[in-house]
């Protein structure tokens, strides 16, 4: 049986680091994310509270 060449590891050599694009990604999702569930909580809260 031949080895399956599209699931080894990618070369060292000639691959971009995309560690900082998926960090970006993240960000850009989890901050406005964080911020809307921040508003929620504190406006459930006033709705409940009075």
């Amino acid at each position: 049986m031949s080895p399956n060449r599209s699931q080894s590891p990618p070369d060292a050599t000639g691959t971009p680091d995309r560690r900082p694009l998926i960090a970006f990604t993240w960000l850009w999702v989890g901050v406005p994310l964080a911020y809307g569930l921040y508003e929620l909580v504190r406006k459930a809260t006033q709705l409940f509270t009075g």
